[in-house]
């Protein structure tokens, strides 16, 4: 099978979510490292912030690309990225996995296709030999 893009980048507004769950940066992690996991990402390293009063920013570096968040307890809101490569893995688990574990009522999202090989091949000084390249993660 011709690879056609390298990655996956789902961008996600979850709205009226659970506010407490939205503070608990504990908590928070713990979600986002098992939606990775759920996804069939590998966890290589995660890093949370809690902000006084309240509000996380955090990131889940796999060795397919990353999950982020930042959230806004006060609105019930949430901004995720889930970034993935290769075909192991699958970002829309972890998008139905969040979902609920925030208790989200609302959500909206889009997919944006990550590396077109095709236009990486045009725009590459050097010949590239991509064609029948798998990608596993960046590992």
């Amino acid at each position: 099978m011709k690879l056609e893009q390298l990655g996956r980048h789902i961008l996600v507004e979850y709205y009226n979510c659970d506010a407490e769950i939205l503070k608990d940066h504990k908590l928070i992690e713990e979600m986002m490292v098992a939606a990775a996991k759920k996804a069939n990402a590998t966890v290589v390293q995660s890093v949370f912030h809690l902000f006084n009063p309240w509000g996380v920013s955090g990131a889940v570096v796999i060795s397919e690309s990353h999950l982020t968040i930042h959230t806004w307890p006060e609105f019930g809101y949430a901004a995720v990225d889930l970034f993935t490569c290769g075909d192991s893995v699958n970002p829309w688990i972890a998008f139905d996995y969040l979902t609920e574990s925030l208790k989200a009522e609302r959500s909206e999202s889009m997919e944006v296709t990550r590396g077109m090989v095709d236009k990486i091949k045009a725009y590459s000084p050097v010949p590239l030999q991509i064609d029948s390249f798998k990608m596993e993660g960046a590992q």
